[in-house]
Parts: structure tokens; sequence; C-alpha cells
């Protein structure tokens, strides 16, 4: 329980429904000083958790992840930026986190399920297993940030707000008379606190501004960049770059410090490859796949081929052109409403 209205509404749903539900907020790390910031633990926040498991008469606890939480999230988010990636902390937290040490800690308290209140479906295929499936609500689908789990996993957890919209939730959150049913809903990294996360690493990564050239793809210096963790693939503004027209970045050459950019026509790829694949259904498919990709959490659905490779990687064949894929996030694989799992975007031409 975050205290908000999507996790609150959960645990008011299952109380209705007849589970014997008990509420647990996580206390995650935050930088020194700043622990009155962070998105999904502040003070308040969790006041207004316990507020609403006093009010549905739930047992309600707190669980200390901050030294886990720095590890497994915070610390591979700056040696990310560190070597020219860019990460996403979300997929971390998922798969280590909520749904590891969390899990493990409801299951050796005994229960059955954990509940969240993400906004995905759950299924079963022909063969019995777990099926994850896009979110009635196309705009809070969050099918991408969850495409690391695994049948053991998806196994022992709920989902109860897959089927409703958001407004319907706002609405059920008023039924329920819950403190929480005007919250409005976070967007940012929770331990940057509605900070800049450049700023964030300047404080944590001493090398981290380290000036480079900016050139183009015909190798002409049109510029200087600040830093190449300070900047991704796509991004327009900010370059600095006296022209004409708008350039926009393509590249990062990691091994000689270079920002590449160009115009947008030059923006688009075709193929990448990525590492870290996780099939939900717990195996890879045989041959070559048919299917549709995401490669950010808002991005929309690509059709594309994927061909699995040795070592747990994927190779990806769009059909068109397609800008702003970025080592680091998450390629996000899809048949129809079903998402079929996830990888790390290693690189694209």
């Amino acid at each position: 329980m975050s205290g908000g209205v999507d996790s609150s509404v959960v645990a008011a749903l299952l109380v209705e429904q007849g589970y014997e539900v008990s509420g647990i907020t996580l206390h995650l790390w935050s930088e020194p000083g700043q622990e009155d910031f962070n998105r999904c633990c502040t003070p308040d926040a969790v006041a207004l958790a316990q507020k609403v498991a006093a009010q549905l008469e739930i047992p309600f606890s707190t669980f200390d992840v901050q030294q886990p939480f720095y590890e497994k999230v915070v610390l591979p988010f700056i040696q990310g930026y560190a070597q020219g990636i860019t990460p996403n902390p979300c997929l971390y937290c998922n798969r280590y986190i909520r749904f590891g040490l969390l899990l493990k800690l409801a299951l050796e308290q005994g229960a059955d399920y954990l509940a969240t209140g993400h906004y995905v479906r759950l299924s079963r295929d022909d063969q019995g297993r777990q099926q994850m499936l896009t979110a009635v609500d196309g705009h809070k689908d969050q099918t991408y940030v969850l495409s690391i789990l695994t049948q053991e996993q998806l196994v022992h957890t709920l989902f109860p707000l897959g089927g409703y919209r958001k407004s319907e939730v706002r609405l059920l959150a008023h039924k329920y008379n819950l403190p929480v049913a005007e919250r409005g809903d976070s967007q940012d990294l929770c331990f940057l606190g509605g900070g800049d996360y450049r700023e964030f690493l300047h404080r944590h990564v001493s090398h981290m501004h380290n000036p480079g050239p900016i050139m183009t793809m015909e190798g002409g210096v049109i510029g200087e960049h600040q830093g190449l963790a300070f900047y991704t693939i796509g991004q327009r503004k900010g370059l600095n770059i006296a022209a004409t027209h708008p350039f926009y970045v393509l590249d990062k050459d990691i091994a000689r410090n270079v920002l590449i950019v160009g115009q947008h026509n030059e923006l688009g790829k075709r193929q990448l490859t990525a590492c870290q694949v996780n099939w939900i259904a717990g195996e890879a498919p045989i041959g070559v796949l048919r299917v549709q990709v995401k490669i950010r959490y808002n991005a929309p659905k690509i059709w594309g081929t994927l061909t699995p490779l040795d070592g747990g990687r994927v190779h990806v064949q769009f059909e068109n052109p397609l800008r702003d894929i970025t080592p680091g996030q998450a390629a996000v694989f899809y048949d129809s409403e079903v998402c079929l799992g996830s990888s790390i975007i290693e690189s694209a031409k």
C-alpha cells in the first residue's frame, strides 16, 4: 500500500470479496535529507496508507528495504548512466524488490498472494500457464514494467485493477469513502523526488561531467556535449548547437566520448539486439516469431520479426524504421493483448 488511490482500492476490493487482507508499505531508499520527497514512502504517504488500513480494519506494517533497493535499483541506475545507457529502474524494482523480496516476505508470513495496484490482467493459456494481458485501460496499462515476471511469481500474484478504467477506480474510491480518492498519480522516479536526474547523477558520480565533441554522422564537429550520460537517443532540446535546422541525438560513441547527432530523417533504425530475455511462459518460442514490440513505457506497439539467439538474447527486425531505440531500455514483446516477455536493448542499427 503506497498511500495512493490504486493500492487503497485494491485493499478495499479484496476485503469486500472476502479475502483476509494485510496491508504493507515498503520503506525505500532516499538520499539523506530527502526522505520527505520520495514518491513512494513519504511520511504523509505512509500515514495515508495506515489510515486506509485502519478504515478497512486490516493489519498494517512497513517493510524496510532501503539497502537492497539501493543495491538493486539505484546503483544499477547510476552505473547504467555512467556507462552511457538509459536504464529503467522500475523494471529492477519490480523484479528484485516488489515481486522479489516483498513476495518472499508475504509467502513466508503465510499469505497466498501478493496483490498490487498495477493495471494488468492475468489469465491462463491452454496449458494452464499464467498469461499476462494488457489492461482494459490502455492509458494505464503497466505490462511494460511487469514483463520481467515469471510463472513462479505470477501464480502468487493478484492484479484486481486490470479490468477497470482509472476513472472507475476513482469512483470506487469514493464509494468506499477512502481518504485518498482524489490523490494525484505519481509519474516520476520515486527516489528522485521530483528532481532532475542529471542533478542526481552529478551528486553521485564525480566523473559524470565529462565534456566531449558533438559530431555528425559524416564526422564533422559541430558542438560540445557536457557528458554522454545527460543525453538520450532522439533528444532534440538542450544540445546547444547553432544551426538553421534542428539536430537530434542519434547515438553515443562511448569509447571516443562522442555524441553523434543528425537530422530527423536519420533517426529511424530497423533492427535491435537485446539481452536478459524473460519469457513469461517460462520458455522461449521455437524459431522466428512475428510480434509487436514496445521500446519504451509510453511507446506504441510496433510490428517486427523476432529471432531468438544464443545466450538469452534476441534480434528484432522492424517492418518500418523506428526512432528512439535506446540501449538500456526494455524491448517488450506482445502477441495481441498477451505480453510475451521482455529484454534489455543492447544496440540498434
